[in-house]
């Protein structure tokens, strides 16, 4: 070999790596105006996600309708959070490899990356300020060092809650089972920690302690605003006083901790909640709801405050209230984790006489529930029973008879292929009085909660004197399929209304 092609080789070395990377970058690029990364080919998704702490990253299919509404939110959270955690997509029909190796079985599926392993899935919310706060969570250590009671006080002026260990040096046991706490819980919570007890001293820390501050926005004479915990420091331990004291005595509800919240029996006052503009004006109504609900604390019931704007379709949808409904002042409604709602129907008055008269019929069973429901039809003598909210108790649920009851929308198309087919089920089966063949529009109507209806149809079987077990029906959709399934898990043999049973 010349010394000639000793001296270049080195160099062609180093243009045949140049191409490969311009190659790969070629394959992960951004698309014109976006600051979401396109993860074009399975080799461009692992050196991507290699080279980053931390990444969000959405398998999608273009076809898919949730991929499409989704994507607005995840562009402007891209933006957002551009430059803190990078946010990348993968379209799962033209990278099948990639998607199958990381379990994607429905879209949109998110998952979080950590230095090129995935790390956990996303479950957070799907708007753009709840993937941005979601995600600011995931970036860096799960736990933020403090060093000086300035740094303390900064980390916890937030509109969130801070969960801050006080600890009395690096080599703390209980610093280490903070710190595992802090990692299995960092997507929901944020935390820090201090090793050096002096800077907690403005706080009353004298011990090694965990401290909860709530957010200064929700301060209030009417609760502690911090909260101390001096057991022995565990993931479960902190988790269990996380969830007794997070959210307080009267949260604001919002879009990202709904889900939270709504797990228990909540009461919500839905007024002009705007912690920006206008904090005086809401904390005067919110003081008011929390000063009634001293008097109910251990009652089992929880308060919040909502911003009305935000929730206005959903409180038509689920409670009837239109805008015109209470004008400036708060409307108020309870919704239990039995699915049983109520309104309030007298004005709320400033000296929360009202709100207090309301929470003592509430207690002694006197309100009577809203149930959203359609009229019922002034003739029913179809072979399909329809069924309407306000009917489902008398039709359903009547203890001698058995019910096939399925849940349609007006406009889905799979209801409208089953239609005739189900019919002709009513009719094979009208003569028979021990069974009832019935629907229910449950885009209009109250579904009971015992029903999990999450798509159309659906389909459920209510037998006689086991109103409280609905068994979802997963068979066939053909007559015959139907009446297989009935003549096994009827209460009394069918009658049907032809001698030919076509079986």
């Amino acid at each position: 070999m010349s010394a000639l092609s000793i001296g270049r080789a080195p160099n062609m070395f180093v243009l045949f790596v140049s191409f490969f990377w311009i190659g790969l970058l070629h394959k992960s690029s951004f698309a014109e105006g976006s600051d979401v990364l396109v993860l074009n080919t399975d080799s461009a998704f692992d050196h991507a996600v290699a080279g980053h702490e931390t990444m969000l990253v959405e398998f999608f299919a273009p076809w898919c309708g949730h991929c499409q509404r989704l994507a607005p939110e995840y562009e402007t959270a891209a933006t957002r959070l551009k430059g803190t955690v990078p946010l990348a997509k993968v379209d799962c029909t033209a990278n099948s490899e990639t998607c199958g190796r990381f379990g994607v079985n429905g879209y949109p599926t998110l998952k979080i990356f950590r230095n090129g392993e995935e790390a956990s899935s996303y479950d957070g919310p799907r708007t753009a300020d709840g993937i941005v706060s979601y995600m600011k969570k995931q970036a860096g250590p799960s736990s933020v060092p403090l060093h000086s009671e300035a740094e303390v006080d900064y980390f916890i002026n937030s509109f969130e809650a801070s969960i801050v260990g006080f600890f009395s040096g690096a080599d703390s046991l209980q610093l280490v089972e903070f710190l595992k706490a802090s990692d299995a819980l960092r997507d929901s919570y944020r935390f820090a920690h201090a090793t050096d007890l002096g800077t907690g001293l403005k706080h009353s820390v004298d011990e090694e302690c965990v401290l909860l501050f709530r957010p200064p926005h929700l301060n209030s004479k009417f609760e502690e605003s911090v909260l101390k915990f001096s057991e022995p420091v565990s993931t479960s331990s902190v988790l269990d006083f996380i969830r007794d004291n997070i959210f307080g005595l009267c949260p604001h509800l919002n879009s990202e901790n709904k889900d939270s919240l709504r797990t228990r029996d909540l009461l919500t006052a839905y007024y002009d909640v705007d912690y920006i503009r206008n904090p005086k004006g809401t904390n005067y109504w919110r003081n008011r709801v929390m000063k009634v609900a001293t008097q109910f604390q251990s009652s089992g019931l929880n308060f919040a405050v909502a911003n009305r704007e935000e929730f206005q379709d959903e409180l038509e949808e689920d409670f009837g209230l239109g805008r015109s409904n209470g004008g400036e002042l708060p409307i108020i409604t309870i919704r239990t984790r039995a699915g049983h709602k109520y309104t309030m129907q007298e004005e709320f008055t400033s000296d929360g006489k009202s709100l207090e008269r309301f929470l003592e019929n509430y207690f002694a069973g006197r309100l009577k529930q809203y149930i959203k429901s359609e009229a019922a039809p002034e003739s029913n003598d179809g072979p399909v029973k329809v069924v309407v909210a306000d009917t489902f108790e008398e039709i359903v649920n009547d203890p001698e008879k058995d019910v096939l009851l399925e849940f349609y929308a007006p406009w889905c198309g799979h209801c409208k292929n089953l239609e005739p087919k189900y019919t002709e089920l009513g009719e094979k089966l009208s003569g028979d009085p021990y069974m009832v063949i019935a629907k229910m529009d449950a885009t209009a109507n109250d579904v009971p909660p015992n029903y999990d209806v999450q798509g159309f149809p659906t389909i459920y079987f209510a037998p006689a004197r086991q109103k409280d077990q609905p068994r979802r029906y997963e068979g066939g959709r053909e007559v015959n399929d139907f009446l297989t399934f009935l003549k096994k898990e009827a209460t009394n043999p069918l009658v049907l209304s032809t001698q030919r049973e076509d079986l």
